[in-house]
């Protein structure tokens, strides 16, 4: 199959169509309109078969990674998403693939109202190259720059199954079966945050998403922040599958340290911890105070109840 013939069949005829969106997929550009008063958010995230994905992985797991962990990035910075470009190379024009790549694509970006309006297709290794785009009302975006010390570090959700998932098919950890498909789907087809973006606009003095684990991503909030934190190991929310499958310390390293998760890291001044509980009450999206800020210039650290917790990981980061 050609490349416009492809685009047409599996790409354009799916997209999710928006009001803003004058011109889509089919012309040099897309032409798209941004709300008064709202700001852009543009973020681009690349996936790359062998690094951050399996090779044997689903085309449908993949498409809705590449784009869950843009929107990711968006909810991260309070941005409502509304576009999405694609960019993809393949060794061969697979139909098969495409149909359950463009079914995927497809699911992730109705549900979260989003449209694709271009992109690239090449012939190459396999990888997949996202540019979102979403909404900020202007001067309300969450950065990892206004923290100070004293404020409350919080998390979404639970920590560290993705990483345990990645263990589990390279068969590094034996992990019981009830508990597989739950891990499989923690790493393939992770949830943004995106509601609950929104909502910490007017909450939160920082926000990032944990793509690298959280002691690296943390590390950003520092150093932008220029701040310290203590870090609670004993109170990082972990999954029963985490707690059943592997012993206690390594359930804190896969915590710490494994990519992949995709929830919200942020901080919140002890002003707004009420409104934090009003939010949520509307998002339902379980929430954990896992420690504070303090005044030590990017230094972490780590208590297991009052006693100090010797931990040397670092988490992900590429070329290291």
């Amino acid at each position: 199959m050609k490349e416009f013939d492809l685009i047409a069949r599996f790409f354009s005829n799916r997209s999710h169509q928006r009001r803003d969106v004058q011109i889509g997929i089919g012309d040099d550009c897309a032409i798209v309109n941004v709300p008064q008063g709202q700001s852009l958010a543009v973020t681009t995230d690349t996936l790359v078969s062998g690094v951050h994905f399996l090779e044997n992985t689903p085309a449908r797991a993949i498409a809705h990674k590449a784009v869950a962990v843009n929107l990711s990035d968006l909810a991260a910075m309070g941005a409502e998403p509304a576009w999405i470009s694609l960019s993809i190379s393949m060794p061969v024009s697979d139909e098969a693939w495409l149909e359950e790549f463009s079914l995927g694509l497809q699911e992730i970006c109705e549900y979260y109202s989003v449209q694709l309006i271009g992109g690239d297709t090449v012939q190459g290794p396999l990888c997949v190259t996202i540019t979102a785009q979403g909404f900020i009302p202007k001067d309300q975006a969450l950065t990892r720059f206004k923290a100070k010390p004293g404020d409350w570090l919080y998390v979404t959700g639970t920590l560290g199954d993705a990483g345990l998932a990645l263990d589990m098919a390279r068969g590094k950890v034996d992990v019981p079966t009830k508990y597989r498909n739950y891990l499989q789907s923690r790493l393939d087809y992770p949830t943004p945050r995106v509601l609950s973006g929104t909502l910490l606009r007017r909450i939160a003095s920082a926000c990032i998403d944990i793509s690298d684990g959280i002691i690296a991503d943390l590390g950003h909030i520092l150093k932008g922040s220029q701040c310290g934190a203590l870090l609670q190991v004993d109170k990082l929310p972990m999954s029963e599958a985490m707690h059943e499958s592997v012993s206690a310390e390594q359930a804190i390293r896969y915590a710490l340290t494994a990519g992949d998760d995709y929830e919200l890291l942020f901080c919140v001044s002890e002003e707004q911890k009420g409104n934090l509980d009003l939010m949520l009450a509307t998002a339902n999206v379980p929430v954990t105070c896992i420690g504070q800020l303090s005044g030590h210039h990017a230094k972490i650290e780590l208590r297991h109840g009052k006693e100090r917790y010797a931990f040397e990981g670092k988490g992900y980061q590429h070329f290291a």
